[in-house]
């Protein structure tokens, strides 16, 4: 039912859209905003009358909870904000930095609820058990659920980070509240009183949530790896015409949802018409941003296909750096001949995993060399990761 709403939010526009964005995480927000509010004044009072810290602390948890809100509030309205001459990227990233917010907020939460929960373990006091609490606490937990499967249907499709923040938030919150409504039941039944204890335990739940929200916007803020089903999307496409016979040196990076840029190198033959290469190239741009919105500056590298030479010795090269590991790739290769030596002109690429050094890298591909010829010298660059 909420993705339909959502579909229908969305329309035939594009999800990826400033615009659409902007509209989506405007309503997902001032719900949030809403509800929470409405949850922290139903549960502070009904806390505050049972003289429970469980409750109580559940309703700070609501109340950062509304904050976080007004905090997605305002930054869809600013990543929604176009390109100008201090930021020609636009403003999309904004919205990590809202994220961190939402986390360093559910964190201080967390650690004030804890120091208050354990304040109530050395001191205990004696809770009610009220209809009226377990009512607020169930209608919770049922909204709750509600805004974590609009906020995730919101993110999944407008791909927002902090929307998926919310999400996982809400549902902490639904764990979080259950574990309360079980305490007083306990509490009731049992006569042991668990007040404190569950306030702790949701303290630390909460705690757990704010950090599992910090490092991942902390990860999109630094920079992380490109998703590998886009790499070989764009490079299925590259490869799909045949004028382009290898790609490497492949990097993507990103200034928000709909901002993407991609540069990679694209080997050609040697002998083909430059302006006929060009073309391909544009051809290929062009489609990766019309069919995966990635904007793409493609380096044209033409290699010799018609000698014979150079050739047998790529190969010989290909097979020798296979031969010292497995993971690593050469390209780029130059045949440089000269009247005392030949170069050898290449590039190898090292994933991060090798832990092998240049150095001994270098040593080790020399060794293979020579054992081909001793007349030949290599010059060689290492592309890490």
């Amino acid at each position: 039912m909420l993705d339909y709403i959502v579909r229908r939010i969305i329309g035939e526009r594009n999800p990826t859209d400033l615009s659409v964005r902007k509209t989506c995480g405007t309503i997902a927000s001032i719900a949030g905003i809403v509800i929470n509010l409405l949850l922290f004044a139903g549960k502070f009072i009904t806390g505050t009358l049972a003289g429970s810290i469980s409750i109580t602390a559940d309703a700070l948890n609501n109340l950062s909870d509304a904050a976080s809100s007004v905090i997605s509030f305002v930054s869809f309205r600013i990543s929604a904000k176009p390109a100008d001459r201090d930021h020609p990227f636009g403003h999309e990233r904004f919205e990590y930095v809202a994220s961190l917010i939402v986390s360093f907020i559910i964190l201080i939460i967390g650690f004030e609820l804890f120091t208050d929960s354990l304040d109530k373990i050395i001191h205990p006091a004696e809770t009610e058990f009220s209809l009226l609490a377990v009512c607020v606490l169930v209608v919770s937990i049922c909204f709750k659920l509600i805004l974590y499967f609009f906020y995730r249907s919101v993110g999944r499709a407008v791909d927002s980070s902090v929307m998926m923040a919310s999400s996982a938030d809400s549902l902490s919150d639904v764990v979080s509240t259950g574990a309360v409504l079980i305490a007083l039941f306990v509490s009731h039944l049992t006569g042991i009183n668990l007040d404190g204890y569950i306030g702790a335990a949701v303290a630390i739940f909460i705690f757990i949530s704010g950090l599992k929200i910090l490092n991942e916007n902390k990860n999109h803020i630094i920079g992380t790896a490109p998703d590998p089903k886009l790499i070989e999307k764009i490079k299925s496409e590259a490869r799909s015409h045949p004028e382009i016979l290898g790609i490497h040196d492949m990097m993507i990076h990103n200034y928000g949802t709909s901002r993407c840029f991609a540069t990679f190198h694209a080997e050609v033959d040697g002998r083909d018409d430059i302006f006929k290469s060009h073309d391909v190239i544009d051809l290929i741009e062009r489609d990766v941003f019309e069919k995966y919105g990635v904007q793409c500056v493609i380096h044209l590298d033409p290699i010799e296909t018609d000698n014979e030479l150079v050739n047998e010795l790529r190969e010989d090269i290909y097979e020798s750096v296979k031969g010292i590991d497995e993971r690593l790739s050469v390209h780029d290769f130059r045949f440089v001949p000269g009247v005392t030596h030949t170069n050898l002109i290449f590039d190898v690429f090292v994933p991060f995993e090798v832990t092998t050094g240049d150095e001994e890298l270098r040593r080790l591909i020399n060794a293979k060399v020579k054992s081909i010829s001793t007349g030949y010298h290599t010059v060689i660059t290492f592309d890490r990761g």
